[in-house]
């Protein structure tokens, strides 16, 4: 049955796959361009990344004529609407999705400057040349839900990018009814990443990691596929300007449950791009700059036919997301728990929330000397007097409960240096 499904999936991507238009041979925009743009057109009131429905919508809301159409693609369980803008009239149909993690939100706010930019200046080359060579069609939210807390999952507490197949969550079905009635050429999945992941074995923090997503196990490339590694090839070039080398790829293994690989088994030419770290950026703010960069570059080389001068060898070329590095290392300390003799160890955190060094949670304790992290806080010659909040239900200390501990220079806790609350 797999191999059957498969053949199946090959003759689906052939039959529908759109031709795409000629290259039009002049250069494409030049990033610096675009920057540019972008800093005139960034949408007010979202410089926080962690904004709600309601948020968003209202910063929005000032953008929302012409070019833009804007119908209900559906509700969320708890009953908020889902969003979808159509603009343009070009023959090549592209789809463009953000936040199905309600927590991932950079490609959101990109949107956002994006809708602004088509509805104020109509008449800029780039919008004329996006609008009449593609028809768009844009989820800017489509986890309303996840977004009200900031949470990955929607409020059923599922993961709306592992409900491609069974289609049980409200915005999994609003999302692929909306594929099927618009069968787009070309798909645009757009995520955030774990900021603390590395550029293949190197030290570099990934900012931008890429997808061409597999549309079967055997990881084939057919012209559909082949078209996504061509836009993401050119992805490379402009947003290199940005953040140079900080480039990875994200692992290719197919997903039978995932939305970025059965759009590409659906037969669209699906590029994910994910949004990681960068230094002194908790908001987010130069990777909604870049993620605005990507996307006009990317819709101009589609409607044009641009990105066919493109060949495949950037994009594979670049390294895959790499390791991990921890987040935070107490080092040097003398870890308290009452009712325990007090022991010299290190402890590693990472943070739940690690762009803004908030959440806290123990990940290791012990020697710890020679491991990684991001960042490191000799705390040599003072005692870590565990809090309350910091035990498990037995009174112990360890992996995955909160980082809150009581500095101090004795071991009675009278002369507190600091309180650590899971971040500084």
């Amino acid at each position: 049955m797999r191999q059957l499904a498969a053949s199946a999936v090959l003759v689906l991507a052939a039959c529908t796959a759109a031709p795409a238009p000629a290259p039009t041979g002049a250069p494409g925009p030049a990033p610096s361009e675009i920057v540019d743009l972008h800093a005139a057109m960034t949408v007010p009131g979202l410089e926080d990344r962690r904004f709600d429905h309601a948020t968003y919508w209202r910063a929005v809301e000032p953008y929302l004529g012409e070019p833009w159409t804007v119908e209900e693609a559906g509700r969320s369980a708890e009953g908020r609407e889902i969003h979808r803008l159509t603009a343009g009239s070009g023959p090549t149909r592209v789809m463009l999705w953000s936040q199905m993690h309600g927590d991932e939100s950079t490609a959101s706010m990109a949107l956002a400057d994006l809708i602004r930019f088509f509805h104020e200046q109509p008449e800029h080359r780039l919008t004329r040349s996006i609008l009449e060579g593609t028809t768009l069609h844009l989820i800017p939210m489509l986890n309303p839900d996840g977004a009200e807390r900031f949470q990955r999952r929607n409020a059923q507490g599922v993961d709306v990018n592992r409900d491609a197949r069974r289609l049980v969550t409200p915005e999994g079905r609003a999302l692929k009814a909306a594929h099927d009635a618009f069968q787009p050429d070309f798909g645009f999945n757009l995520h955030d990443q774990d900021p603390a992941i590395r550029v293949g074995n190197s030290d570099r923090q990934a900012a931008i990691a890429l997808l061409a997503p597999a549309f079967n196990e055997a990881r084939g490339v057919n012209d559909r596929r082949r078209a996504a590694m061509q836009v993401a090839s050119l992805l490379v070039d402009a947003v290199e300007p940005l953040v140079g080398d900080h480039v990875a790829r994200y692992d290719d293994t197919f997903n039978a449950r995932a939305f970025g690989d059965l759009m590409a088994a659906w037969g669209t030419s699906t590029v994910l791009i994910e949004s990681g770290g960068w230094a002194e950026d908790p908001q987010k703010q130069h990777l909604r700059r870049t993620n605005f960069v990507a996307l006009v570059t990317a819709l101009d080389a589609i409607a044009t036919g641009r990105y066919q001068a493109y060949g495949t060898d950037l994009y594979e070329g670049l390294a895959f997301n790499g390791r991990r590095v921890p987040d935070l290392l107490l080092e040097g300390g003398t870890v308290v728990v009452p009712g325990l003799p007090p022991l010299r160890a290190d402890v590693m955190v990472n943070y739940d929330r690690p762009l803004l060094e908030e959440g806290g949670v123990i990940s290791d304790v012990g020697d710890l000397g020679g491991y990684e992290a991001q960042d490191t806080l000799d705390v040599s010659g003072l005692y870590l007097i565990a809090d309350p909040e910091a035990l498990d239900a037995t009174g112990a200390i360890g992996p995955g409960m909160p980082a809150h501990f009581t500095v101090a220079e004795d071991l009675a806790g009278e002369r507190v240096r600091f309180r650590f609350r899971g971040g500084r």
